[in-house]
């Protein structure tokens, strides 16, 4: 479609639909292979620390739900990470913060290459999170919301004393469900709001952006945190939108009925999160900035990288503890 950003993930109606995740795999402890073996017949990776290799991007809110998730939990030790450049082009995420070019662990210049190394015939956009298996080069999952829970359940014999439980099994279903709506309308409605290529597409994906937003600023009016007193894995992903609202997503996705500063409970609970600790010393503004303006060319073909907008409240007093 003329004018799409991703002509292959926009509908007839000018519509924003995301790929599909393509690799699925999960390590667990009820793998049946060997230690250093591939997937069973199910798919299901061996358990083992300092195997995994999460490759992730700073400017990805998808990524950067696995690099805090990561963090809270302890795992920093047990899961190597991998930092791809912001700046993407046709040939996709490259390993250009590393020396020579070349992730130090994988020896590979370009994610594309473990994707293509894992599927030979892979034809998709090449996303992150992606967790690799250092042994054989091999892909095991660019399935972002799975990967996070995984983190949290099946990883747990590696968690360190006191991680917080992120997927309380007595709050799933809730949470499952209030993940699911935050997902639509926000994770990915900012991104239907910015990719959409008809009046109408957009139209609705605003719409029930800010619909959604209210209701969260209600929810969070009586409570420190979406599921009560503690963080869970649901903060962590309407943090991480939250996050690139007003450096990004106001202007850039035309997300511009307010921004999160003119929204009194969501920029105060935002505040909340960045300052503690696993959250704010994992974003970088500067790569969110230069991601976003600089690689979606038919958003901004110009490619100039707004100066603003101040930084500074993210570390005033926020008033929720």
């Amino acid at each position: 479609m003329a004018g799409a950003q991703f002509s292959a993930e926009t509908s007839g109606g000018g519509a924003f639909v995301r790929q599909p995740n393509r690799f699925t795999g999960r390590v667990t402890p009820h793998s049946t292979s060997p230690a250093g073996g591939g997937p069973d017949d199910q798919g299901r990776w061996p358990l083992e620390a300092g195997r995994y290799r999460l490759i992730w991007c700073r400017a990805c809110p998808w990524a950067h739900r696995a690099r805090i998730v990561r963090s809270l939990l302890g795992l920093d030790e047990v899961i190597s990470l991998g930092t791809v450049d912001p700046i993407r082009d046709e040939r996709g995420w490259r390993f250009a913060l590393d020396p020579d070019g070349f992730d130090p662990v994988l020896g590979i210049g370009f994610l594309s290459e473990a994707y293509l190394s894992t599927d030979a015939d892979y034809t998709g956009r090449i996303t992150v999170p992606a967790l690799v298996d250092t042994l054989t080069g091999r892909v095991v999952t660019n399935d972002y919301p799975q990967l996070t829970l995984d983190l949290s359940t099946e990883w747990r014999r590696f968690h360190a004393p006191g991680a917080p439980d992120l997927y309380p099994v007595e709050l799933r279903p809730e949470m499952d469900a209030l993940m699911a709506e935050i997902h639509t309308d926000v994770n990915n409605g900012v991104y239907r709001c910015g990719f959409a290529t008809s009046q109408e597409a957009y139209d609705e994906a605003y719409t029930a952006l800010f619909a959604r937003l209210d209701a969260l600023s209600e929810r969070l009016a009586g409570r420190r945190y979406l599921m009560g007193d503690t963080i869970t894995e649901a903060d962590v992903r309407l943090f991480t939108t939250l996050v690139r609202f007003d450096v990004a997503y106001h202007g850039h996705f035309k997300c511009n009925r307010q921004k999160l500063t003119e929204m009194p409970v969501l920029w105060a609970y935002a505040r909340d999160l960045f300052q503690t600790p696993g959250f704010g010393e994992t974003v970088d503004f500067d790569h969110i900035k230069r991601h976003y303006y600089a690689t979606h060319d038919m958003i901004n073909p110009t490619r100039i990288v707004p100066l603003g907008p101040d930084l500074a409240g993210w570390t005033t007093p926020h008033g929720r503890g």
